[in-house]
């Protein structure tokens, strides 16, 4: 039985915000403790970790609202608008990260509670891996990009908590310091890779970008199913809205058909295009009859007379 089931979009977030607070609050009093710069830097990770949950909290009850006059295609761009705020904190975080162990390389320091920081880390490592899959899952179902977006801040803690107490277990048998900065920059460069990926899939919502090759095949799809009631189709144009799909195109449908039966073949297709996308969406078609050329006086030109 699938437990996250239970959890709304906002009781993940919610759960994100008391897991990071608990965890940078270890973190800074450990980092501190033993002048690890990982573990400073790892603090600093989750602080920003923290911010992105508060933000994603109040992006997935804001982007829940219906429609209303001033915003008549609803509140989903919230989760992109979010998502991206979240990928440039990491950036900042980034750059905090290699400036310091840029430092302790230059002056290596030697560490101090080098077991409770194992400790912390470890602990860190596992919070971390329980909470990001309860908000991957509930992100997947409710097709939450702001909680993606922080489900992928706790996913990239947990590689650099592991990283760290590792590094950690070799300095406390080995002595060599200097291990400490070189892991903050390694943390650093996976967290960098992470945060471009984030910052691309919340960009293109925000742009109109169209979306993905296979979700428009399967729309065609269903629009080919209804041939030869319908003769053609065209001017296809997708995009998405948080989790909200937008479809738009031009459907041209057999003269001799009734007004009754255009209604019914559009509707059938809206129904299809919602079952095989599985998501929220909002399909509009408009319908056109070709008019043959006779009916406007014009004469059909063959392919002799060209």
């Amino acid at each position: 039985m699938d437990f996250t089931k239970k959890f709304t979009k906002s009781a993940a977030a919610s759960l994100s915000v008391i897991s990071n607070t608990t965890l940078v609050i270890l973190k800074i009093i450990v980092g501190l403790l033993s002048g690890s710069v990982s573990i400073l830097s790892e603090a600093m990770h989750s602080g920003m970790d923290l911010i992105a949950s508060l933000i994603a909290f109040i992006s997935v009850r804001i982007s829940s609202r219906p429609p209303d006059k001033t915003h008549p295609y609803g509140h989903g761009k919230i989760e992109n608008l979010t998502a991206a705020i979240e990928a440039l904190l990491l950036l900042a975080v980034v750059f905090f990260i290699i400036q310091e162990a840029v430092k302790k390389i230059i002056t290596p320091e030697p560490l101090h509670q080098t077991e409770l920081a194992i400790a912390v880390m470890l602990f860190s490592m596992t919070a971390n891996i329980i909470v990001s899959r309860i908000l991957y899952r509930v992100a997947k179902r409710e097709d939450s990009i702001a909680l993606e977006g922080n489900a992928l801040h706790l996913k990239t803690d947990v590689y650099t908590s592991a990283g760290i107490a590792l590094g950690l277990i070799l300095i406390y048998f080995t002595n060599w310091y200097i291990l400490d900065p070189i892991i903050a920059i390694a943390t650093a460069l996976l967290i960098l890779r992470e945060t471009i990926k984030l910052l691309g899939h919340a960009l293109n919502p925000l742009l109109d970008s169209k979306l993905t090759e296979e979700e428009e095949q399967r729309i065609v799809a269903v629009i080919e199913q209804f041939r030869p009631r319908i003769h053609n189709y065209h001017d296809l144009k997708t995009r998405r809205s948080g989790a909200q799909r937008y479809i738009e195109f031009h459907l041209e449908l057999d003269p001799t058909l009734s007004i009754q039966e255009f209604e019914e073949i559009s509707n059938q297709i809206e129904h299809n295009i919602d079952q095989v996308l599985n998501q929220q969406v909002l399909t509009t078609i408009h319908a056109e009859t070709p008019v043959p050329c006779d009916k406007l006086g014009i004469k059909e030109i063959s392919n002799k007379e060209k």
